[in-house]
């Protein structure tokens, strides 16, 4: 046949691979409308049908709706154009099936609840803006009115969860059990009272960089306590408390003596909320950052100690 050669709709059927009845949807719809109709009625189609059948048929294949193909073929817009729309559309999908598989693989490793289930799914599909909103009213309630140190509530806000395109079934959980944590009002309470701390400090002229060399002198003594064997209740115990609340006299301003360390006892014991660790925990988990050693181990030591000492009988912190 030559290039003027018409067409039936079974020899176009023939030539394209496609059924008489798709060939004949696509003539409907406008998509490939006939060249001519023979004497009988029939539809007739030119070589240049041939090519749109071609065209639909790979855009089909690669997930184009119509409505993009029409405008393809009409040059309402480029090809180059509706693909790059087309796949921005599929990444979103991709990401959206790659987190439905990991929430599936929690839910087979966790068999939760249907009340579960419901709050693993709807946390989870949440997008990263609404994530960080999330985080945002958490750190608004707990530190907003507060003359809290600068620095951290800036490191608060900048630490946001933020989870892969293809999360493991470990991020998916760390993100619930994050989201789950920041609507807990009682954890919120205790932050809150940690903050007013920090503000109570900075009213007295405390900054950031003191509590730091606290904390490293701490972890110091007692891990090395703790490295020695030494109980927090014994004898041996008795030195490290003596130098760390020396310490805190200096650093304080303030004498050496009973209040100072119950003063020190009830400050230790608001900070020493294990669910203040598992915050950043589990937003390393999320961001795949690497994870931070634990303090609660040298802090519930260091509590005990000073509480026998100090006379007090509340619970050690879990």
């Amino acid at each position: 046949m030559n290039g003027d050669a018409l067409y039936a709709i079974g020899d176009l059927a023939r030539r394209t691979g496609l059924t008489v009845k798709t060939i004949r949807f696509y003539s409907d719809a406008g998509i490939v409308p006939p060249t001519d109709r023979s004497p009988a009625g029939y539809r007739l189609y030119d070589i240049d049908a041939v090519t749109r059948l071609d065209l639909v048929r790979t855009l089909r294949e690669l997930g184009l709706d119509l409505a993009a193909i029409r405008k393809v073929l009409d040059r309402e817009a480029s090809l180059p154009e509706v693909a790059s729309a087309h796949a921005d559309a599929l990444d979103v999908q991709i990401r959206t099936l790659r987190l439905r598989r990991a929430v599936l693989r929690v839910v087979a490793e966790r068999g939760p609840t249907q009340e579960e289930l419901d709050l693993v799914h709807r946390l989870a599909k949440l997008s990263d803006s609404e994530r960080q909103r999330l985080v945002n009213d958490f750190i608004d309630d707990t530190f907003g009115g507060l003359d809290a140190h600068p620095e951290f509530v800036a490191m608060m806000r900048s630490a946001m969860p933020q989870l892969p395109d293809d999360p493991a079934p470990e991020q998916v959980e760390a993100w619930v059990e994050l989201g789950e944590l920041c609507q807990d009002t009682d954890f919120r309470a205790a932050i809150r009272k940690m903050v007013e701390q920090q503000a109570a400090d900075r009213a007295q002229g405390d900054t950031a960089g003191l509590h730091h060399e606290l904390t490293a002198a701490v972890r110091e003594q007692v891990e090395a306590a703790r490295a020695a064997d030494i109980e927090p209740t014994s004898d041996r115990a008795a030195p490290v408390v003596d130098s760390l609340a020396a310490r805190y006299a200096d650093v304080f301003g303030r004498a050496d003596d009973a209040d100072l360390r119950q003063w020190l006892l009830t400050r230790l014991e608001t900070g020493a909320d294990p669910r203040a660790e598992r915050y950043w925990q589990l937003l390393s988990t999320i961001n795949g950052w690497p994870p931070s050693p634990s303090l609660t181990p040298v802090f519930t030591w260091f509590i005990a100690a000073l509480r026998a000492r100090s006379g007090g009988a509340h619970p050690i912190p879990g």
